[in-house]
């Protein structure tokens, strides 16, 4: 009984840390006067992808780098096939053509990269290391990259898709960075709970941790990125529902597995070097390639997406 609350308080504190982090951080920026790029590629993504990075990394330091390691994957394969799914059946995913050249290309190269160096070595300090600068290069590219214009509609668009991220009014900054902190203090408390009640879980069913990381973990974790994936399709800002996704899967491998192998370099557990990445590999390049099909991820390819997670589900659980 108590694992299964563990487990529950934790997914409950990290989606509500994670949606106070992210009101609070791009608040805090706003009024620092920060740019709307800044808080597009940094706040927001990182926001919603803090329950992944604190999930893994206590993981890691637990010693169960399976859960550490398939929470990564996991919630990769999640965010393709689950969370870009279901927000293509609500409505169509637009997609540019320079956003996916640019962001779609980083995702399917850092996710190529990360099977390989897994399959070949121990994730050390060094590729950590290596993977954590190529985020900061790649946000540096993002925003070279970008126009004035493009800044612009980028700042309209999140504007609309949630009023939290609209700069106008709002509360002042001591109570915005208040917010923030308290967010990332129910996010810690939330990835200590979780990774203890999906431990016990996967010892009391007999179950491997890693098959618990890649699935109740994984899915708990990116209940932010479905929430702003499906929200913004509702709200017809399916650009921002794209965008979401490929820069939270960039994120998680750069960032997260990148810091994981900081904190506890270690290698990738078997179990997911020889069917999981191949899984997150092949849904990276089935969204690329549907995408490149008009531009767009239609309703149907949305199906397609939501019947290839219910297989991977059939076909990973015991």
């Amino acid at each position: 009984m108590e694992m299964w609350l563990a487990l529950i308080a934790g997914l409950v504190l990290l989606v509500l840390g994670g949606e106070f982090l992210v009101r609070g951080a791009v608040r805090v920026a706003e009024r620092l006067g920060v740019s709307p790029l800044v808080i597009g590629l940094t706040l927001v993504g990182f926001g919603t992808s803090t329950p992944e990075l604190v999930t893994s990394v206590q993981a890691a330091l637990s010693g169960v780098p399976g859960i550490a390691y398939g929470n990564v994957v996991g919630s990769n394969i999640a965010n393709l096939l689950l969370i870009l799914g279901a927000a293509a059946l609500i409505t169509p995913i637009a997609v540019g053509s320079a956003a996916l050249r640019r962001d779609g290309g980083v995702m399917v190269a850092v996710t190529l990269a990360f099977a390989a160096l897994g399959a070949l070595v121990p994730l050390g300090v060094a590729i950590g290391a290596g993977f954590v600068v190529a985020l900061a290069l790649y946000i540096y590219m993002a925003f070279r990259q970008e126009s004035r214009g493009a800044l612009r509609e980028k700042a309209d668009a999140l504007s609309e898709a949630d009023p939290a991220l609209a700069a106008h009014g709002g509360p002042a900054l001591p109570v915005s960075l208040a917010i923030a902190l308290g967010g990332l203090a129910l996010v810690v408390g939330g990835g200590y709970l979780l990774v203890d009640g999906a431990t016990a879980l996967a010892r009391a069913f007999g179950i491997s941790e890693t098959v618990i990381g890649l699935t109740v973990v994984a899915i708990g974790t990116s209940l932010p990125e479905l929430v702003t994936s499906v929200m913004a399709a509702l709200r017809k800002q399916a650009d921002m529902a794209f965008g979401n996704i490929i820069g939270s899967n960039i994120y998680n491998i750069l960032g997260i597995a990148g810091t994981t192998a900081l904190v506890s370099p270690g290698r990738v557990p078997a179990e997911i070097l020889g069917f999981d990445n191949y899984v997150m590999i092949a849904a990276a390049l089935a969204v690329v390639g549907l995408a490149w099909t008009g531009f767009r991820i239609s309703r149907r390819e949305g199906a397609l997406l939501l019947a290839g997670y219910v297989l991977y589900l059939w076909a990973l659980w015991p």
